[in-house]
């Protein structure tokens, strides 16, 4: 579905420029600075209209958080959001997922999220998952050893095949769940999950951790699937 858009888009962005970088390979491997603080940095891929971030840097205001949204007449509304808050600790992206090598530096980014992506259900557009193999291999370009992908989706289809590309790719998988709001798992909610628990439908839930390199030649079976 096309998304519409949003009235007055050009000077709402421009009042949240301060929390958008709009040159973000300037800060490859110098986030920090961005920042002017130090702290863990955690990477949303997807984030929408920022429900998530922002808690989240509402609730762990030591880390550093850099969310990254398609779509500018959503992403506003997640600036909007931060800007409204007076986050210090959030900057917005807009940006492909398959270009973020080139923004961040190896070892750089603790955790990413994954919330609710895209499902692409059809055969031919399963590379194009951010949970596929062709993205695991721009993520463990500047994901620290020992870093992790933290994962939430209401598809199983998506969640089952996930299972498969992480392990695949030598991720160890933790804290799997095919009923996230039924565990005491601490959570913070996105929009959509907000949306999916009104219904009663089941989230499901990973946690993949990154190990030292050695599965490049098993992801090459993801990628020819």
């Amino acid at each position: 579905m096309r998304m519409r858009k949003r009235k007055n888009l050009a000077p709402r962005m421009e009042a949240c420029s301060a929390y958008m970088e709009a040159n973000p390979q300037n800060w490859k491997g110098r986030w920090h600075e961005r920042f002017g603080r130090e702290g863990e940095i955690q990477l949303e891929i997807g984030c929408g209209k920022g429900a998530f971030v922002t808690k989240m840097a509402q609730q762990h205001p030591d880390r550093l958080f850099v969310a990254v949204e398609r779509v500018e007449s959503v992403l506003v509304l997640a600036m909007e959001k931060a800007k409204a808050l007076e986050l210090p600790n959030v900057i917005f992206l807009s940006a492909n997922a398959d270009c973020l090598a080139d923004v961040f530096a190896p070892e750089e980014v603790q955790r990413i999220y994954l919330n609710f992506s895209d499902p692409w259900p059809h055969s031919k557009q399963k590379k194009r998952r951010l949970t596929h193999a062709n993205f695991l291999r721009v993520y463990q370009q500047f994901l620290q050893e020992e870093g992790e992908i933290c994962f939430k989706t209401d598809n199983r289809g998506l969640f089952e095949d996930s299972l498969c590309y992480f392990s695949q790719f030598g991720y160890g998988l933790y804290d799997v769940t095919f009923d996230l709001h039924s565990t005491d798992t601490p959570n913070v909610m996105t929009e959509y999950e907000t949306n999916f628990s009104l219904q009663g439908m089941p989230i499901y839930r990973l946690v993949a951790r990154k190990h030292p390199p050695k599965a490049e030649k098993k992801a090459e079976a993801v990628e020819a699937e």
